[in-house]
């Protein structure tokens, strides 16, 4: 196949009829989620950077009683470790609340405007951006994995 004549492929292309304009805003949707899934990143490093903190305010505590300070360890142990980091949760229940409410239906939501308007097909923003923006014929730049390796 003549590199030039290379196409996404058919999961990666709009249904026909669908015009440009809701490729678009489902692009954006789909855009939205990404940035909903790296909030998602945040949280989960903000759950673990704070079990870690704890652990070592653990350490520490041991430490001062081990160098005589009781009096420190024991405002650190009874005011700090294991503490809720908002009002009633540790940062465990945080997360289960943000999966199962905000991050679940954000999803599904997304999934659903796939389905209603361009057949469940994803990335078709990307993929068109993507025959847009590649060197046809140049190494690097084919229209699908499938061509890799193929002579020209």
């Amino acid at each position: 196949m003549d590199r030039a004549d290379e196409l996404p492929l058919p999961d990666h292309t709009a249904p026909e009829g669908v015009p440009d304009a809701i490729v678009d805003a489902v692009g954006k949707v789909t855009e939205a989620l990404e940035t909903c899934e790296r909030a998602r990143g945040h949280l989960y490093s903000f759950h673990q950077l704070t079990g870690s903190a704890d652990i070592e305010l653990g350490e520490a505590a041991r430490m001062l009683r081990e160098a005589g300070r009781d009096d420190v360890a024991e405002r650190i142990e009874r005011d700090l470790i294991g503490r809720n980091v908002i009002a009633g949760r540790w940062t465990f229940q945080i997360v289960e609340d943000y999966d199962d409410g905000y991050w679940s239906l954000f999803r599904q939501v997304e999934r659903e405007v796939r389905e209603q308007l361009v057949g469940g097909r994803r990335h078709i923003f990307e993929a068109r951006m993507k025959q847009d923006e590649r060197t046809e014929g140049e190494p690097g730049h084919e229209a699908t994995p499938g061509h890799l390796g193929e002579e020209t």
